[in-house]
């Protein structure tokens, strides 16, 4: 299979451009552990989920739904234009509701969970939620944009909306130490310059349209997809809000702080995943016995073993940059918690592979009971372990959770779509390695930690060479890029 310079271009920038925004909070890490207290960061972790939130609701997946609907209507240059603006303009009016909704019960819903906890609505609460209203817009519009193909566009949003969060977030933590007026605030300030210049691109060039019976179309997929972001929302950010019944907020700092080093790899595995999943989706459309393909396991197999040794590298690097930029030392107890963060992301590209059907063929129906039991798998497992395990037990939560996803997408997608496979490519050999850091890290992690850390990078290499060695012998460097 030979691979464009095109598709190579593409893809590095919708990889390292479309993580940019949100790697803004990594990037920043050493600026945060610096002038924010370990319980300041954790309640900053909590006002950004809580942010989070809030573009969720005003997005009502959207950014999805756009997604698809583009291929159906790219031939149709009206009908295109009207969905495209009146989805905008609805998300528009859903975000006015959000934002007054939000000022008329944020304080009271604060006030009444988190009556012994440093956080309050006012007036972080409402930065939060007017930067997750705004940041609602650019994020449809960065799909609308992977959409279209424009990478460089892609690119430059994603780098422009970068240097403004993190130089707003610096200045403001200098004027103000210890405070979080500086991250939020910035954060708001570049999200409403952002919202405002999308809405001025998408009604300059697609007018100004509200097509109720057009959105119609649209509005069975989109709830069940809003409901499944709904979902994912409470998987992977709920817990923060669960530890507060049961642990300080540096806890939740320090979890988080793990988390936010380790989610590189989803910014990467995301970046990367999009780059090449408008071709699977045209490729399973284009079938008339749906299921998985030659090239559409191609592009997985690749996927997989990427993430895999990035984990590895992950593993390895991360423990050391803690170490070298945490001046407070409360910060390094993140450390031992990293090779089990990283559990949870070797799974991620299985849940990708068999969630397949579910995005191409618009196959929404059974993702609210999927998800809803993995949500419950996942706040069951805190619950019932904070008190015992801590941190660990948020971590377990995560990993049993991410487990279950994997087997009942695959079982419910069983009588709609074909999945046809080499097994050990896409879950034995991730296992392999699931099993070899569950296994050393707690006997050799703590005693001797760069050898056990670098003895997973050296397996995993191994492993990958092994897997792919009749791959390996057939490659021609010479016709590998045309």
């Amino acid at each position: 299979m030979r691979i464009s310079k095109r598709f190579i271009k593409s893809s590095l920038i919708y990889t390292l451009a479309g993580m940019l925004p949100m790697a803004s909070a990594i990037i920043l890490l050493p600026v945060y552990t610096t002038q924010l207290s370990t319980a300041d960061y954790g309640a900053l972790s909590i006002y950004l989920a809580f942010s989070l939130f809030i573009q969720i609701l005003t997005t009502y997946s959207f950014d999805t739904s756009l997604y698809i609907h583009f291929h159906e209507f790219k031939h149709d240059q009206e009908k295109l234009s009207s969905f495209i603006s009146s989805a905008f303009v609805l998300m528009l009016m859903i975000g006015g509701g959000v934002g007054l909704l939000s000022l008329a019960l944020g304080d009271l819903t604060f006030s009444k969970f988190f009556t012994d906890k440093n956080i309050s609505f006012f007036p972080y609460g409402i930065l939060a939620a007017v930067t997750g209203i705004f940041q609602a817009l650019l994020k449809v519009y960065n799909n609308l944009l992977q959409s279209r193909e424009k990478p460089e566009e892609f690119f430059w949003t994603n780098l422009l909306s970068f240097l403004f969060i993190a130089g707003l977030t610096i200045v403001g933590l200098q004027l103000y130490p210890n405070s979080l007026i500086g991250p939020l605030g910035g954060r708001m300030v570049v999200a409403i310059l952002a919202g405002t210049w999308v809405l001025s691109r998408v009604f300059s060039e697609f007018g100004i349209h509200f097509n109720l019976t057009l959105l119609r179309s649209s509005f069975q997929f989109n709830l069940y997809a809003f409901i499944y972001q709904l979902q994912q929302w409470v998987i992977n950010y709920f817990d923060r809000f669960i530890m507060l019944f049961f642990m300080p907020l540096s806890d939740v700092g320090i979890y988080d702080v793990g988390v936010k080093c380790m989610s590189v790899i989803e910014f990467i595995l995301n970046g990367l995943h999009s780059s090449f999943y408008p071709k699977v989706v045209s490729a399973v459309a284009a079938q008339k016995e749906k299921g998985t393909s030659l090239e559409i396991n191609r592009y997985y197999h690749g996927f997989t073993s990427v993430v895999m040794i990035l984990i590895c590298l992950c593993i390895v690097v991360f423990p050391w940059v803690i170490d070298m930029f945490a001046h407070n030392p409360d910060y390094k107890r993140a450390i031992q918690y990293l090779p089990y963060i990283a559990l949870v992301f070797i799974i991620r590209p299985m849940r990708l592979f068999f969630g397949i059907p579910y995005g191409a063929l618009k196959y929404t129906k059974p993702l609210p009971v999927i998800y809803f039991v993995i949500s419950a798998v996942k706040i069951l497992c805190m619950v019932l372990l904070l008190n015992r395990l801590g941190i660990y037990a948020v971590v377990l939560g995560s990993v049993l959770s991410a487990s279950v996803e994997v087997l009942l997408l695959r079982y419910q997608a069983k009588e709609k779509f074909q999945f046809r496979f080499n097994l050990f490519k896409i879950v034995l050999a991730p296992l392999v390695l699931f099993a070899l850091i569950a296994v050393l890290e707690p006997l050799m992690g703590k005693q001797q930690p760069l050898t056990t850390h670098a003895l997973y990078l050296v397996s995993c290499v191994a492993l990958l060479f092994w897997v792919y060695r009749q791959e390996v012998r057939l490659i021609d460097p010479r016709n590998f890029i045309k």
